[in-house]
């Protein structure tokens, strides 16, 4: 068995701190708020499915214990590149059989997870943006439904860990937390990171989960930075 799929299940119940936070969260799966999200992304979806974009990640919204989550991974420590050990969402390159980002996105998932999806758990595709590595990467937010009910057969060459952080945790600012990136001397940028979980969310990922915060809880959430953009 994966070790991680233990803590996957039983591990992301909130702190007692963040049980008014948790309560209020559980709206932000419900049908309304979906239906709010697919007409939010209604435009940028049928714009990036018709783009051959260099790679793509599922978003993967969940619930534990009835309670929102995301679901992480961390990249194994023996793949080579940049980026391995990293926290990320699953997903990778396009590849030439893949009809859109979509699919890229279902296809990578699959293979990382073993977990098989349909387009209709997509919500829809946000707005690509830029790695340091000169590609294009789409987010596609999906909804996996009830975690206790999902199979996860993790690949042990790509994934180290699978994860989960409460939404509730997210939002709370004390877990916020900002790197700050300077270019020949003077400052350039600044990214979010999001502290006091498992791991340490930081780079692509945490700009992606900043994003799909402030998509779920409008009212609850304020991007504090400024996303890079495709060149």
């Amino acid at each position: 068995m994966f070790p991680a799929l233990y803590h996957l299940r039983l591990g992301a119940c909130p702190t007692p701190g963040a049980t008014r936070a948790a309560g209020s969260a559980r709206g932000y799966l419900s049908q309304e708020n979906e239906q709010r999200c697919r007409g939010l992304l209604e435009a940028s979806t049928r714009r990036y499915r018709q783009e051959a974009l260099a790679a793509a990640v599922l978003v993967t919204l969940c619930s534990v214990g009835g309670y929102p989550a995301l679901l992480y991974t961390l990249r194994s420590s023996t793949l080579t590149g940049q980026h391995k050990g990293d926290v990320s969402f699953p997903g990778g390159k396009r590849d030439s059989a893949d009809q859109d980002v979509i699919a890229t996105a279902l296809r990578e998932t699959q293979e990382e997870l073993g977990l098989h999806l349909g387009a209709e758990s997509v919500w829809g595709v946000m707005r690509p943006l830029p790695t340091g590595r000169g590609l294009t990467v789409a987010p596609v937010l999906a909804h996996l439904g009830p975690l206790e009910c999902v199979c996860l057969s993790p690949n042990p060459q790509e994934v180290e860990d699978v994860f989960t952080i409460p939404l509730s945790h997210l939002l709370q600012a004390q877990n916020h937390g900002y790197t700050h990136f300077c270019h020949q001397g003077r400052y350039s940028y600044t990214l979010p990171v999001f502290l006091n979980g498992r791991y340490r969310v930081w780079g692509l990922t945490a700009i992606i989960t900043d994003l799909t915060l402030e998509l779920l809880a409008p009212s609850a959430y304020r991007r504090r930075t400024r996303p890079p953009s495709p060149r």
